[in-house]
């Protein structure tokens, strides 16, 4: 029955997740928190490990239909975004090893993830003036900040992943969602690495996987097919959508927790 209930929402999240370029994570982390049938940690594998898959499948997609990229920002957020995401385990896993206690984790995730949803609401609404930064030191600074948070917050990507390139860069908002799950594929990678080369998987219950990979392949699907139809408005629209659901998830969770 759970896997069922994980399947649906990882298509439904990842889905809408490529299309705003934030990746699953940020509604599968707060839907399976609210579900409540698995640990923190197992529900930072499972989402980890859905918005990996679907931002494999997005990317390539994108890529075959010709979509252009900038290799120079790719690149360099990239190598940030590994190097972010391994710090940001590590953070994760001192967390939880230090407090010993998963509700607070998930409070401080909580709290974090509503911060970075309302930044990144505002910014789209108030349309601030973005700094055009060019240098490699602000595409890997950048990277490193993506990486951490997506780890840490255990969401994959997050409305920051968009909202952070299109302030620094200048980027358009659909330019900055490829980007974004471009982003998203190197701090999970790093991620579900720094995992096997330290816990390991034996603590999870490996048998959600069946569920959770292929929902993510589809959605993925979905979520890239979607993004070449949909204009720059629509786009935008889905965007701030996702963030006021996610917002609304986050707020309720953490007065459960309180």
């Amino acid at each position: 029955m759970i896997g069922f209930l994980y399947f649906i929402v990882i298509v439904l999240a990842n889905t809408l997740g490529a299309v705003s370029g934030m990746g699953g994570g940020v509604l599968i982390k707060p839907i399976f928190d609210f579900i409540g049938a698995h640990s923190v940690a197992a529900i930072s594998f499972y989402s980890a490990t859905a918005v990996l898959t679907m931002s494999i499948v997005s990317t390539t997609k994108q890529l075959r239909s010709g979509q252009k990229f900038d290799w120079q920002i790719v690149s360099w957020v990239s190598i940030g975004a590994v190097i972010g995401g391994v710090f940001g385990n590590a953070a994760f896993e001192f967390l939880l090893n230090d407090l010993k206690n998963d509700d607070v984790v998930q409070l401080i995730q909580i709290v974090l993830t509503i911060f970075t949803l309302l930044f990144a609401f505002f910014y789209t609404m108030n349309h601030w003036q973005g700094f055009h930064l060019k240098h490699v030191l602000w595409y890997l600074l950048c990277g490193l900040i993506l990486g951490f948070l997506a780890s840490l917050l255990g969401i994959g990507g997050g409305p920051i992943n968009v909202s952070l390139l299109m302030l620094l860069f200048g980027l358009p908002i659909k330019e900055a969602t490829v980007y974004s799950i471009c982003t998203i594929f190197f701090s999970q990678m790093a991620k579900i690495t720094s995992m096997a080369l330290g816990t390991g998987f034996l603590r999870y219950d490996l048998s959600m996987l069946w569920f959770i990979i292929p929902a993510a392949v589809i959605g993925g699907f979905l979520g890239a097919k979607a993004s070449r139809m949909l204009s720059t408005e629509r786009v935008t629209v889905i965007f701030q959508f996702v963030i006021l659901l996610v917002l609304l998830v986050n707020i309720y969770n953490g007065f459960q927790w309180l």
